[in-house]
């Protein structure tokens, strides 16, 4: 509840309803956030962005393009003029990017509104609002994308790759081919900006999920090319192979260069103790010998019980090391058994293994009560 208060608060909307005022007096400021807020301590962050836009809809003295044009002129001279201090800025202002994709996202009015978009995500990040073009004009959306990919703003520039990735989250899916990224991608990797690289990674991420073979070309063909610098280069393969390490994909392991099936021998799991509590902290450890000199990525995975009955499998990354012939490294961590915003833990069997290069080791179960 407090991320989303502090998101798009009540101060927030009569924030918003001066700033429009300040260039549209029409627009009754206090009768817009007191039909907004009205609804607030009911609703999550989206419907509270899509609450706002509505009031925005209602209380304009225009609309469309005309409306658009007043939210535009409404935002402070810069981001810094806001107040924005970090790349994804405020939620204040999703409602205006969410406002042109309701009213404004007909084929008479693209080019506008594509162009409006592109100026509100200085302000607060707009890839969701893009989605939503991208399904109903995906040929003339991507070639405006196109042309971002050298906007002078970084944050245009990254949500070129943003709004098209495959699997954006909280967002709605877009009908296109899972490599149609791939050309904006292409001209983006070797970006200055980690906040737009960061994406960059995501999007390959999200195509690893349905065809690694297509991220490990692309990354092949990057690493050749070498248009991206050795570190930020090896820090958005990491970032795109990330989910498929943690599954254990071999494929992944063996670009990064680690070797599949390292020369390593790992002792028993040993669990300090095999019946916790709700809360706890599990206490884990285990031996690695090197035979050889090898270089390894060490995760544990704690398989849980869940209300449904299937059970949850999470992978969580314990070492990155090269290992020398010879040596053995104790492997051990404390892993507090705690349920947080997006996972509820409840008592039940639980189990534990070590997976090294993706390879794992025999499971050890430990039970989990209230």
């Amino acid at each position: 509840m407090a991320e989303k208060e502090h998101s798009l608060s009540e101060n927030r909307v009569n924030r918003i309803g001066r700033e429009v005022h300040a260039v549209c007096p029409q627009f009754d400021a206090e009768a817009f956030a007191r039909d907004v807020v009205a609804g607030f301590p009911r609703l999550g962050l989206k419907d509270r962005i899509a609450r706002t836009s509505k009031g925005l809809s209602t209380h304009l003295p225009v609309s469309g393009l005309q409306a658009v044009d007043v939210l535009l002129r409404s935002l402070p001279d810069t981001p810094q003029d806001a107040g924005i201090t970090n790349d994804f800025g405020f939620y204040i202002y999703a409602p205006h990017s969410h406002f042109v994709a309701e009213h404004c996202r007909t084929r008479r009015d693209l080019e506008q509104a594509l162009d409006a978009l592109r100026r509100f995500t200085s302000y607060f990040s707009a890839e969701d609002a893009m989605r939503y073009f991208i399904a109903d004009f995906p040929t003339e959306t991507f070639k405006v994308l196109e042309s971002w990919i050298a906007d002078p703003d970084h944050r245009v520039r990254r949500l070129a790759s943003e709004c098209t990735r495959p699997r954006l989250p909280w967002s709605v899916r877009i009908p296109v081919d899972l490599d149609a990224g791939i050309p904006i991608l292409d001209s983006l990797y070797g970006d200055t900006s980690r906040f737009v690289t960061q994406s960059v990674a995501n999007h390959l991420s999200d195509i690893a999920e349905d065809n690694l073979p297509l991220v490990l070309v692309t990354l092949g063909r990057w690493r050749t090319e070498g248009r991206a610098t050795e570190k930020e280069f090896d820090f958005i393969a990491r970032e795109a192979l990330a989910t498929r390490l943690k599954k254990g994909d071999a494929a992944a392991y063996e670009f990064l260069g680690y070797p599949s099936h390292p020369p390593v021998e790992l002792s028993p799991v040993r669990l300090e103790n095999n019946q916790l509590r709700l809360g706890d902290r599990l206490v884990f450890a285990a031996d690695m010998t090197a035979a050889a000199s090898t270089k390894v990525r060490v995760n544990y995975v704690i398989s849980s019980p869940t209300k449904t009955g299937k059970r949850r499998v999470k992978a969580y990354v314990l070492k990155t090391t090269t290992v020398q012939a010879g040596q053995t490294i104790e492997l051990c961590k404390e892993h507090a058994l705690k349920s947080t915003a997006t996972v509820t833990l409840i008592p039940g069997t639980y189990a534990i293994e070590i997976q090294v290069n993706g390879r794992s080791s025999a499971p050890v179960e430990f039970t989990v009560v209230e």
